[in-house]
């Protein structure tokens, strides 16, 4: 079966040439550059539990004319980009839900 609408994924080679796969959760363009927020993927559901939903921010840089993921090493950069992310993070992945919507079968 071919999923359309599966999870962007990408994969990155490390210094020591290991592979990575990480899911693209989202990716930001403003006038510091471009950025992904990317989500490691994993092989069993008890090493996704273990990441507690820790994602990284990577900036595409042209390196020889290809485009490069780098780390962000401006901390400052890096937090404002993490609140960025993370308040588009609750516009997109918000539960369409109210608590009090909810039904209990506790009620008497």
């Amino acid at each position: 079966m071919n999923d359309d609408y599966g999870a962007d994924l990408l994969t990155l080679v490390d210094e020591e040439g290991k592979e990575h796969e990480f899911e693209i959760l989202d990716v930001i363009e403003n006038e510091d550059g471009c950025f992904y927020a990317l989500l490691p993927t994993f092989e069993t559901p008890e090493e996704k539990v273990q990441s507690q939903g820790t994602y990284y921010i990577f900036e595409a840089i042209e390196e020889d004319g290809e485009q490069q993921l780098a780390e962000i090493e401006d901390e400052a950069l890096l937090d404002k980009l993490a609140a960025q992310f993370e308040s588009r993070f609750e516009e997109l992945y918000d539960d369409d839900y109210d608590e009090d919507d909810i039904d209990s079968d506790d009620e008497d």
